[in-house]
């Protein structure tokens, strides 16, 4: 017997679902009588306890049963009809226990995980799918154990872990004779030595190219501006502007380091960023002769870490996570060398040395007996002095002219150091910020107050 729909056709799908079921379930299942559902189900769809017809599930907490007739409504997958007393069911999760689902987010069950996955593809978005049992973070895997080969001997990827921030991938430029279209010529590596964006490479790195481009792990790419360059001992230092903080590898001692010792090599080797490579020190001192180098008095760090064509400029790092090397050069397959770190700290500090240069901006001379005679000849007022700065000009726009220093004058004493030569003047620069300036103009002294200005190497 097959069961005529057609009078309940106008009714909405729930009252169709429950008419039927009144009647009875057919002898033989004809789907094309099946009502028709609405355009979403909440909870899914499920057979109708006929077996026959796809209806809308009840979902989790909705009812379900309890009156004993066909037209009950029925549970979704992974539910059941929870009926207490006779009375209407509740659909509950068959499962208990909590899943983590794969966006990082901790359910109750595994029917709540789906019910947010539906959501997720009714508006469009990926669908959230099973991970685990037990709430994300929770799972214990070997690497948890203390016990377990991972946790004792991934000594490697811990160090990688600490120090690849740090590492930046360097991108070269340069700019076509007759296009002036810029044009990438090479890559390189390099780290970060201080917060604000210092980043030491190798100086054939970054020699003779039109732009320098900073990329960090993080994605963000930056312009970079060359600080200071020694191509004897091929460092060089690089600066970016970030907005924020920097990582930064610390510089271990290399004079301490053992033929033996493991070592970390990461850069960025045909572009393939962040790419590591291990091994140990073969030997601590090669000479730069003994490589072919004739004008080389550099002894460097051996290693069979595997260095290739875009390595140059990144760290060799103990199993501390410290810089104990510059990658620099490769020989052949197992052998390559680094520029040891001792080496590094050294260019550092004559950098530091040179960046923090500080000038009032106008030539001087060393007052002499001599000089002062002249001065005399030429000038009926200039004061009787024998000692002390001569300004020789004042150029516009400087500190010197900004402080009010005129042509002439003689500078006698910086922040109550007295001035004997021109070399006193740039050793009190040194020490202070702010000048008080004591000149001798004519026969009389006057006090200027003098801010001198930072020279880029």
């Amino acid at each position: 017997m097959t069961l005529i729909y057609h009078p309940f056709a106008s009714l909405p799908a729930d009252a169709q679902t429950s008419s039927r079921y009144a009647i009875g379930c057919p002898a033989r299942c004809d789907k094309s009588m099946c009502p028709r559902l609405p355009a979403d189900c909440q909870a899914g769809q499920t057979l109708d306890a006929c077996h026959c017809c796809p209806v809308c599930a009840s979902g989790e907490g909705e009812a379900c049963g309890g009156s004993g007739k066909l037209g009950d409504p029925v549970c979704g997958e992974g539910l059941e009809c929870s009926v207490s007393g006779g009375v209407a069911g509740i659909c509950v999760c068959k499962a208990t226990e909590p899943v983590c689902g794969s966006d990082g987010v901790s359910y109750r069950n595994i029917c709540e995980l789906k019910r947010v996955s539906h959501r997720a593809q009714k508006l469009q978005q990926p669908p959230v799918l099973f991970i685990q049992r037990g709430a994300c973070g929770k799972g214990k895997t070997q690497v948890d154990n203390p016990d377990s080969p991972r946790h004792k001997y991934n000594f490697i990827a811990d160090v990688v872990e600490k120090i690849a921030p740090s590492v930046v991938h360097i991108e070269l430029y340069r700019k076509m004779t007759y296009s002036k279209r810029e044009v990438a010529v090479a890559s390189g590596s390099g780290f970060v030595v201080s917060e604000d964006g210092q980043i030491v490479t190798n100086a054939h790195v970054v020699a003779n190219k039109h732009r320098v481009k900073v990329e960090l792990k993080s994605g963000a790419s930056y312009d970079a501006k060359i600080k200071d360059v020694d191509e004897k001992s091929d460092i060089a230092l690089i600066k970016i502007e970030a907005p924020t903080k920097l990582p930064v590898l610390l510089l271990g001692r290399s004079s301490d380091l053992r033929p033996g010792e493991f070592v970390v090599a990461i850069g960025s080797p045909f572009s393939l960023q962040n790419t590591v490579t291990t091994g140990i020190v073969s030997t601590t001192q090669r000479g730069g002769r003994e490589l072919g180098l004739r004008n080389s008095d550099m002894d460097y760090i051996q290693t069979d870490a595997i260095i290739n064509y875009g390595n140059s400029g990144g760290p060799l790092v103990n199993l501390d996570g410290e810089v104990i090397g510059i990658n620099t050069l490769k020989v052949t397959a197992g052998i390559s060398f680094a520029i040891p770190s001792d080496k590094i700290r050294q260019f550092l500090a004559e950098s530091y040395d040179r960046q923090s240069r500080v000038e009032i901006a106008t030539p001087l001379l060393s007052f002499a007996a001599s000089l002062a005679k002249e001065l005399k000849t030429r000038h009926r007022d200039f004061p009787d002095i024998t000692s002390g700065a001569y300004v020789m000009e004042v150029i516009a726009k400087t500190p010197a002219a900004t402080g009010g220093l005129k042509e002439h004058d003689v500078i006698i004493s910086i922040n109550g150091q007295r001035i004997s030569t021109a070399t006193d003047v740039s050793t009190a620069i040194k020490k202070d910020n702010t000048l008080r300036v004591v000149v001798r103009r004519g026969n009389e002294d006057a006090i200027l107050t003098v801010v001198p200005m930072e020279i880029d190497p």
